[in-house]
C-alpha cells in the first residue's frame, strides 16, 4: 500500500524565459491553491543571461537554483535533488514530484489531478500538452493535433511523454535513477526506466492538459517546437516516436 501524498515539489527548468516565466508561475500558483498539502515550487535557472531570476524573485515563496548545465535532463535532476535535500524528513513514498516547463501554463486542477491519481496508487503520471501562443501557422497546428490525436485512447490514456506534464513519486524517481543528464528525451528515458521497475504503476491521463508554447525554436533540441518545425516543413508527425534507448540522443 502506498501512503497518501503529504508534500508536493514542483520543478521547472528555465533558460532565458523572462517573457513567459511569469505566466507559468501564475498558473502554478493557482494550481497550488487547489491542493491541501504543502507545495514547494522550484525554478532551476540554467545558464540564464536574461531577467528570468528577477521574475522568480518577484514571486514570494518560489525557490530558485542557478546552474550552468545547458542540458534539460541535468537541470531537472539537479532541481529535484536540491528540493528533496530540504525535505529529507518526509517519507519519499509520500512526496510527489510534479514537472512542467517555463514556457507552459498548467490548468488550475493540475496538481489536484496528479495528487488524486497518486493517492489512488499511481507512481508515474504522464499528461498531455496543447500548443498555444500564435507562433505556429494554423495549418501546422492542425497537422500537429491530427498526429497527436492518433495516440489518444478512448479510455482516457495516450501514448505521449512530456516533461511539461509529468508527475512521479519521489521514491520511484530515485529508484529509477532520476532524469538522465542529457539535452533531450530525458522524460522518455525516465518513463522507460520506471516501466522496468517491478510493482510500479504508470498512468497516462488526458485529464489535465498543459498549455505549452507553439514557438518553432525552443530551448531544447527536440520536443514540441521540434515537432512543429518539422511539421511545417512537411517531414514529420507529432510526438509519435518510440521511447528512446539509453544510448539514443
Amino acid at each position: 500500500m502506498r501512503p497518501r501524498v503529504q508534500r508536493v515539489l514542483v520543478v521547472v527548468p528555465a533558460r532565458d524565459e523572462e517573457h513567459v516565466l511569469d505566466a507559468c508561475l501564475a498558473g502554478l500558483d493557482r494550481a497550488c491553491g487547489q491542493v491541501t498539502v504543502p507545495v514547494d515550487v522550484w525554478v532551476v535557472l540554467d545558464a540564464c543571461s536574461d531577467r528570468s531570476a528577477e521574475v522568480v524573485a518577484r514571486r514570494p515563496g518560489v525557490h530558485s537554483l542557478a546552474v550552468a548545465c545547458r542540458s534539460v535532463g541535468q537541470t531537472r535532476d539537479l532541481g529535484v535533488r536540491q528540493a528533496l535535500s530540504l525535505v529529507h524528513a518526509h517519507d519519499l513514498r509520500a512526496t510527489w514530484l510534479a514537472h512542467t516547463d517555463a514556457d507552459s501554463v498548467v490548468p488550475e486542477h493540475w496538481l489536484a489531478h496528479q495528487v488524486d491519481l497518486a493517492d489512488r496508487g499511481a507512481d508515474l503520471v504522464l499528461g498531455t500538452v496543447t500548443p498555444h501562443g500564435g507562433a505556429a501557422a494554423p495549418a501546422t497546428l492542425d497537422a500537429w493535433h491530427d498526429a497527436y490525436a492518433g495516440r489518444l485512447h478512448t479510455d482516457g490514456g495516450h501514448g505521449h511523454v512530456h516533461g511539461a506534464n509529468l508527475g512521479i513519486r519521489a521514491s520511484t524517481y530515485l529508484a529509477a535513477g532520476g532524469f538522465p543528464h542529457r539535452p533531450a528525451h530525458e522524460d522518455r528515458v525516465l518513463a522507460r526506466r520506471v516501466a522496468t521497475l517491478p510493482g510500479t504503476v504508470s498512468l497516462a491521463t488526458i485529464g489535465a492538459p498543459v498549455l505549452t508554447s507553439d514557438r518553432l525554436l525552443g530551448r531544447a533540441p527536440s520536443g514540441v517546437s521540434h515537432d512543429l518545425r518539422r511539421l511545417e516543413a512537411g517531414t514529420s508527425t507529432s510526438g509519435a516516436e518510440a521511447l528512446p534507448t539509453e544510448e539514443q540522443g
